[in-house]
């Protein structure tokens, strides 16, 4: 299993170009599993051989997740990694068949996207007040995670070559390695021009220098990290006194939300997301019923009582 489980994330890696993060994700569930499996079939973890996993192995996994208070969308993600493993083994004819294509995935909460109002959106990306170089990296931050819907490790990742001011357009490599373009507002254009003043006094400070240009660093000039981000949103988000937990994806949610509200067809709100599926982005379009409801109560003379 330990020999099996290498070469499938060495297979995400190198072929499906998966990211980083994700590959850490893949590694924990699948060690998980094995653990696991070592205590189940009262094995050494270094001597369990994949054709000794059926499918009541893999019904017991998911139990004992669920035992361990797993969330039943943890529990999801978990599951769908072991498929994954034993899917890569039955085509490397490792395996005949996959132990874990008769085990069902748990039910999910039906869960919607939470998002901030448009004033709650001005009143966060207006908290960095003082005249100083990262407040207005700051707000360049908030009014390019807004106006683009970018992943939080995509914007970091952002170098200025990769944007183009006069367009207003940049070039994002998003999950698995694919590439989109997205156009972004004034409003953050402006703040990215605010902040390109201040960012080569910044960036001299950094330690060494690889040649690239990173779009967004830190006080030492080196590039922001995805939990630097978090914390810049934490810190103005309280200074707005919004009252909710905000971070970068609730921006990204926003970004989806308040493009349909104002007409945008869910086609292109996939593209400009990246999400490879539609049924990814179908979830927002509990704003096109809410809106429809809402309409229809103000508008119909039967409804309005």
């Amino acid at each position: 299993m330990r020999r099996l489980t290498s070469d499938y994330l060495e297979h995400l890696d190198l072929e499906r170009n998966l990211s980083a993060a994700t590959l850490t994700a893949y590694r924990g569930d699948l060690e998980r599993f094995r653990r696991f499996l070592a205590e189940y079939l009262g094995r050494g973890g270094d001597d369990l051989a994949p054709g000794e996993v059926d499918t009541v192995a893999v019904r017991a996994f998911l139990a004992a997740m669920s035992r361990d208070g797993l969330s039943r969308r943890s529990q999801a993600r978990v599951l769908s990694a072991v498929r994954g493993l034993f899917r890569f083994a039955c085509r490397r004819g490792r395996l005949e068949a996959n132990p874990a294509d008769g085990v069902r995935s748990p039910k999910q909460e039906t869960t919607l996207p939470r998002h901030l109002r448009p004033g709650e959106v001005e009143d966060l990306v207006s908290a960095p007040e003082e005249d100083a170089p990262l407040a207005r990296r700051d707000r360049a931050i908030m009014e390019l995670l807004y106006a683009s819907g970018l992943r939080v490790g995509e914007l970091v990742g952002l170098d200025w070559r990769d944007l183009d001011l006069g367009a207003r357009v940049l070039r994002v490599m998003g999950k698995g390695g694919k590439e989109r373009m997205v156009p972004f507002g004034r409003a953050a254009a402006a703040a990215l021009r605010a902040w390109l003043d201040d960012w080569e006094a910044i960036r001299a400070r950094a330690r060494t220098a690889d040649g690239r240009e990173p779009v967004f660093l830190n006080c030492f000039g080196g590039r922001l990290t995805d939990r630097s981000v978090r914390r810049v949103l934490d810190r103005h988000a309280a200074g707005a006194a919004l009252g909710q937990d905000v971070h970068p994806h609730m921006l990204r949610h926003t970004f989806a939300t308040h493009m349909l509200e104002e007409g945008a067809d869910l086609r292109t709100i996939q593209e400009l997301l990246g999400h490879s599926s539609l049924s990814t982005t179908q979830r927002y379009t509990h704003v096109d019923v809410e809106r429809l409801l809402r309409t229809y109560r103000e508008a119909h003379p039967r409804a309005k009582d």
